[in-house]
């Protein structure tokens, strides 16, 4: 890669990991307490319960599910892909559950059950395009760039295990509500499978992740849990922010929101 544009990426990184670092330092220490608060980020961390996506389950119209979908697969950095290089020398009890993870992933080794490509599906159905990154809001490219970014460099490797945790446990009731939209609006069942799918098992892998990487970590290393909070922390602050210009790309009705009243008092 370009020299320049690694500076650029370590900056923006760097940046958007000191947003949250005071928030990610009192995380606590000791492994259980941890695990609580990580499991809390499904209820309160941000950018959860947003109203986006009741709208999109129960109003949303085909062309604005369509540009949803459109933009969301543009922020889609590749779980599979994250896992494997996130897994590059990290411990061996958690190593092995990122392995499970991954081998998930990978459809357990049949091509029609790989996740990635389930996405084409629902693309192929609605007659996605794909767009150029001039087309694409700027927090959707952030998003992807921050969990690439995570992934790719070593530095990084505790917050993107802590990242891809957070995705883990809070994906799953996105995805039902996208899926319940899309069924709503008679796209087909082979095409809604990513949603239907990752609404469901996500949450065994949340629980796993847990119990099998986050607690082991903490539990052998205390000090690794502020930079597990931090990508935690990283990876919901970049999805909020995708929420709130899609809610105002699409038109989504204002709605009582705790996490922008917080970022207008600020």
């Amino acid at each position: 890669m370009d020299p320049a544009l690694l500076t650029l990426e370590q900056t923006y990184l760097a940046r958007e990991r000191a947003a949250v670092a005071t928030s990610a330092a009192e995380a606590p220490r000791d492994a259980a307490a941890f695990c609580q608060w990580f499991d809390a980020l499904e209820a309160d961390g941000p950018g959860q319960g947003d109203p986006l996506f009741d709208w999109l389950a129960a109003e949303a119209d085909i062309g604005a599910m369509r540009w949803f979908l459109q933009h969301e697969m543009a922020g889609e950095a590749g779980f599979d892909d994250l896992v494997a290089l996130t897994q590059v020398r990290i411990p061996r009890r958690a190593k092995l559950e990122l392995a499970r993870n991954y081998w998930d992933e990978m459809g357990t080794g049949h091509s029609d059950g790989m996740h990635g490509p389930m996405l084409d599906v629902l693309a192929s159905e609605l007659r996605l395009r794909r767009l150029q990154n001039t087309e694409v809001v700027w927090e959707s490219l952030a998003l992807a760039n921050t969990m690439a970014g995570l992934a790719s460099r070593r530095e990084y490797a505790y917050q993107s295990i802590g990242a891809l945790g957070a995705v883990e446990r809070t994906a799953p009731g996105r995805a039902h509500k996208v899926a319940v939209g899309l069924q709503r609006l008679g796209v087909g069942g082979a095409a809604r499978r990513y949603y239907s799918l990752h609404s469901v098992l996500d949450v065994k892998h949340a629980d796993r992740w847990r119990d099998e990487v986050l607690y082991p970590l903490v539990h052998e290393q205390p000090d690794l849990a502020p930079h597990l909070a931090e990508g935690a922390l990283m990876r919901l602050e970049a999805g909020h922010r995708c929420f709130v210009r899609y809610r105002l790309e699409l038109r989504v009705p204002a709605r009582e929101n705790r996490y922008d009243r917080a970022d207008a008092a600020e």
